[in-house]
């Protein structure tokens, strides 16, 4: 069966689900440590997670770029997950979900989370076809987030590190199955209609 374009997937269970951010060791082994975001973590700028463990992996350089090099599979609840996605405008005008610029950027000046499709990525890193979900959170969705939503913080570096050098070493089925078991991400009919166009 055919991917759609556009679909959120990850891994979650009935009650949270895992996004994924990268930190400098400063801010990441502190929140790992303590399950919770330090003090030093900024509530009051735009924070992007994703459910995409490759596309983490994309962004971050396996945990190796400067200032990412602490991975974080982060846990939140999905009814968080939910209110954000609920309230999120897409981060660029698309025609086929606002009239027009002004309307959607009024939209985004007032929403509390934005969302971008990007490509979803192989164990090599190169993009797919289909799009995986970036969801941004500012003001009230950060706060939330950072110290409601959350209910556990994992340091998966050395899973990072593990898996790309497996693929480094041409051994991809070994790598695949170290990957987390991201799936479609269910959501209610209609309730991505205004971030699908």
């Amino acid at each position: 069966m055919e991917e759609p374009r556009r679909r959120i997937r990850a891994q979650y269970t009935p009650s949270t689900v895992t996004v994924y951010q990268a930190y400098a060791p400063d801010i990441g082994l502190p929140a790992a440590r303590d399950g919770r975001f330090p003090p030093a973590w900024k509530r009051d700028r735009m924070t992007w997670v994703k459910p995409s463990f490759l596309w983490m992996m994309h962004r971050s350089g396996w945990g190796a770029k400067d200032g990412q090099q602490t991975v974080l599979a982060v846990e939140i609840t999905r009814e968080g997950f939910a209110w954000a996605l609920e309230r999120a405008c897409l981060s660029h005008h698309d025609p086929d979900v606002h009239p027009d610029r002004d309307a959607w950027r009024r939209a985004l000046a007032q929403a509390p989370a934005r969302v971008q499709w990007d490509p979803e990525r192989d164990l090599h890193l190169r993009p797919l076809p289909h799009r995986s979900l970036q969801l941004g959170l500012r003001g009230e969705a950060a706060r939330r987030y950072a110290d409601a939503w959350t209910v556990g913080i994992t340091d998966v570096t050395p899973l990072a590190h593990e898996v790309r050098a497996l693929v480094r070493a041409g051994r991809t089925d070994e790598a695949a199955r170290l990957l987390p078991a991201e799936r479609p991400y269910p959501v209610g009919p209609g309730a991505l209609a205004h971030l699908v166009p």
